[in-house]
């Protein structure tokens, strides 16, 4: 079983975040300072609209903070251009969406594959990773399977193997087992928390799921853009 680093999965340090409606500035973070630990199951909580999707946002390369620094594996990425930013999101960050996102027309193993396209030349290759993806999450037999021939299950199975199969630096996933009875929920955690045990692989969530909070190494609470509150193994400092 591997164990996870000291070095955090991901730093951010004074990171401040606004968006404007129309001549309004909502304020979204203000002054995050926190470590991430590698290896580990990180659960970010809060009331709606306390700043956790931004915060994945920011963690995922898909946006910037205004101020502050964002380093991901190491890698300073809010000093990075769009260009690289997309290049440096496919490349070490792995994403598992609230609705799955997968693209209906393309079967179980097509899905797992597509976002190898950015980072594997080789066709044999991308459907060699897919398939041992999938066989990971206990999908072998359903590869062919379109997305409308799944269970809700499964089609976040597969979303966890697509996530999963370029070893990200990161997992992001936003509440995961929202669409989810609860009994389906619980094994995909019971899943996502053999995979981390087993692979060392980092995985961060906004839930609101009581066995999601349970099951985390990290608690992490937002109200207002601000950490109020945090258990686990990181580095918090208030902002001054």
């Amino acid at each position: 079983m591997n164990t996870a680093s000291e070095t955090p999965a991901a730093c951010l340090r004074d990171v401040h975040k606004h968006y404007r409606l129309g001549d309004i500035v909502v304020p979204a973070l203000r002054g995050i300072d926190l470590d991430l630990p590698r290896g580990r199951f990180t659960v970010i909580g809060g009331p709606s609209g306390s700043g956790k999707s931004t915060l994945l946002n920011l963690l995922g390369c898909i946006d910037a903070p205004d101020t502050g620094s964002v380093d991901i594996d190491g890698r300073p990425v809010n000093a990075l251009d769009d260009d690289d930013r997309t290049e440096f999101r496919a490349r070490h960050v792995g994403f598992i969406f609230q609705n799955y996102n997968l693209i209906p027309v393309l079967s179980a193993l097509e899905n797992v594959e597509y976002p190898l396209q950015l980072v594997e030349r080789s066709a044999a290759k991308r459907r060699t990773m897919a398939r041992d993806a999938l066989a990971e999450v206990g999908l072998t037999g359903m590869e062919n399977r379109l997305p409308s021939a799944l269970s809700g299950g499964q089609r976040q199975r597969v979303a966890v193997a697509r996530a999963l199969v370029k070893r990200p630096a990161l997992i992001l996933a936003d509440e995961p087992t929202a669409n989810l009875d609860q009994a389906t929920g619980h094994e995909l955690i019971a899943l996502m928390r053999h995979i981390q045990r087993t692979t060392g692989a980092t995985f961060v969530f906004s839930s609101h799921d009581p066995k999601l909070m349970e099951e985390a190494d990290l608690r992490v609470r937002l109200v207002d853009g601000k950490i109020t509150e945090i258990s686990g193994n990181a580095m918090h400092k208030e902002p001054a």
